[in-house]
């Protein structure tokens, strides 16, 4: 009769972020709302970037990534969890879930790599001005960003294999919008020791390597910057950097919260509050916190929103 019961469980129901049909319509307009700004935020980053020669150098490379990579994250989660509300439907396949998992954490990866690559951009701007175009040649830069792509994606097969291998029972109801890892050993009947024990040894250690590589680029940052005698040109340091340190602490906050805590002090409430933060919010915001603290890339943005208007004139 286990044994029946660990085979029974084909597929899921993800309940969502509520089970009153009132909020749950406030909950997809807001949720449709945030997916297409991102979608149309992040597409317009790339677009200008790519139509101004002004702003083809290795830190807006490295923008442009981050921008495509969040279209992707923001887009393992939140079609499938309109097109569950729209078809009133709340199933997905066990096949499907380890897909959307996969995908989902290698996209999470690869931006995790992409703030510290990004970290290390500044650095070598702000401390080593003279050999900077030297340092950081295209060559480099498409190294740099082939090496966070090939790591995530071996980080996340990894834990893939490691979740296909457990069985679940009877339950299969997850109290989320997507699958995630932490509901997902939550119901399952096998031993999660291994899978606990990955992510909070490996797994920390692909997420805290590149925070360390911030921080310490950040301390050299700030080192040198307070050498620079005017306040006009300390300013202008922390500006072009402010908003790199804004996205890094709302995406690192968020992830510490859910992933890298025992499983006993997590709570349903909580997770999804936390998760609803990276995998949304944080992909909205990115285009607005690089746009609006960077007079080059509004610049460009108008440009471009300038051309659209002209073309559909």
């Amino acid at each position: 009769m286990g044994r029946e019961n660990q085979s029974s469980v084909s597929e899921f129901l993800l309940l969502g972020l509520s089970k009153q049909p009132q909020l749950q319509q406030l909950l997809f307009v807001l949720f449709l709302s945030m997916y297409l700004a991102t979608v149309l935020g992040n597409l317009l980053i790339i677009l200008a970037i790519s139509a101004d020669s002004r702003l083809h150098t290795p830190m807006f490379f490295f923008i442009s990534n981050l921008s495509f990579v969040d279209v992707c994250f923001t887009s393992t989660t939140v079609p499938k969890m309109l097109v569950n509300h729209v078809l009133g439907s709340q199933t997905i396949s066990f096949p499907g879930c380890l897909t959307q998992m996969y995908f989902l954490f290698m996209f999470v990866d690869t931006d995790n790599f992409l703030l510290a690559v990004m970290a290390y951009d500044r650095f070598a701007a702000v401390c080593h001005p003279l050999h900077y175009t030297t340092k950081m040649t295209s060559q480099l830069c498409a190294l740099l960003v082939a090496g966070s792509w090939v790591i995530a994606n071996m980080n996340v097969v990894l834990h893939t294999l490691l979740m296909a291998r457990l069985s679940f029972c009877a339950d299969n109801k997850i109290s989320h919008f997507f699958c995630d890892v932490t509901p997902l050993l939550r119901l399952s009947c096998s031993d999660t020791h291994l899978n606990e024990m990955i992510i909070l040894t490996e797994g920390a250690l692909i997420m805290i390597t590149p925070f360390v590589c911030i921080l310490v680029s950040y301390i050299c940052i700030t080192s040198a910057v307070l050498r620079v005698p005017s306040k006009k040109g300390r300013w202008k340091v922390f500006s072009t950097c402010g908003s790199h340190l804004a996205v890094v602490s709302l995406f690192y906050g968020t992830i510490i919260a859910v992933y890298f805590n025992p499983s006993s002090s997590h709570s349903a409430e909580k997770d999804t509050a936390a998760t609803v933060l990276y995998t949304v919010v944080t992909p909205m915001l990115n285009p607005f916190i690089y746009s609006l603290r960077n007079k080059d890339m509004k610049g460009a943005l108008r440009k471009v929103i300038g051309r659209e208007r002209f073309s559909t004139r």
